[in-house]
C-alpha cells in the first residue's frame, strides 16, 4: 500500500485528521483516514504493592475513567519520552520519581491513527503537589493494591486499553527480573 497524496481535513492544537489517497498492491486506488497525534507517554507508578491510578472524565465515552496517568506535550510539541513520562506523572500526580525504566512502546489504535507511546515503570517515588492543566481540573487520583486494579479489569470498571496493555508489559518485565 502506498499512499499517493494527502490533505488534512481537520486540525486543533491536539491532534490532525488527514485523508490518503493510496494505491493498494494490485495496482488499485484506495482511501485511508488517519489521526494524527502526537506520541505519548504512560506512567506505572509503583510503590510496593500500590498502583497510583488516575480518574477523570473522558468526554467521547461520557463516563470517568481509571487510569494510569498518561499524556502528550501541549501543542503537540516533540518532547523526548522519558522527559515527558517525568513531567505527565507530576503532573497529574504530583509524584517524582527516582527510578523510570522504560516498558515498552505501545501503538495506540495502528488501524487509524499514528500516535504510538511509551509505558515506564516509576517506582522510588516521592510525593508532592499536582500540576494540572486547565482541562484536568476535575481529576482524582488513588493508590491502589494491585489486586483491586486487577480485579477492576475483571469487572469491567477499568477499560482503558493503554493501562491494561502497560500493566502486562509490567507484568512481563517482573517475570525478566
Amino acid at each position: 500500500m502506498e499512499p499517493v497524496a494527502s490533505r488534512e481535513v481537520y486540525v486543533n492544537a491536539w491532534m490532525s485528521v488527514r485523508e490518503d489517497a493510496i494505491q493498494h498492491a494490485d495496482g488499485s486506488p484506495g482511501i485511508y483516514g488517519v489521526v494524527d497525534k502526537p506520541d505519548y507517554a504512560l506512567i506505572v507508578p509503583l510503590d510496593g504493592d500500590r498502583l497510583h491510578l488516575v480518574e477523570q472524565y473522558r468526554y467521547p465515552l461520557r463516563m470517568r475513567c481509571w487510569e494510569f496517568p498518561q499524556g502528550t506535550a501541549p501543542g503537540r510539541a516533540d518532547v523526548a519520552a522519558e522527559d515527558l513520562a517525568a513531567r505527565e506523572l507530576r503532573e497529574e500526580t504530583g509524584l517524582r520519581a527516582g527510578r523510570m525504566t522504560t516498558l515498552g512502546l505501545l501503538d495506540l489504535a495502528p488501524g487509524m491513527s499514528s500516535q504510538r507511546g511509551r509505558a515506564f515503570l516509576a517506582t522510588e517515588l516521592t510525593e508532592g503537589s499536582p500540576e494540572r492543566e486547565h482541562t484536568e481540573q476535575d481529576m482524582r487520583t488513588m493508590w491502589m493494591p494491585r489486586t483491586d486494579f486487577e480485579k477492576m479489569i475483571s469487572d469491567g470498571d477499568i477499560t482503558d486499553a493503554q493501562s491494561i496493555a502497560a500493566y502486562t508489559l509490567l507484568l512481563l518485565h517482573e517475570k525478566k527480573h
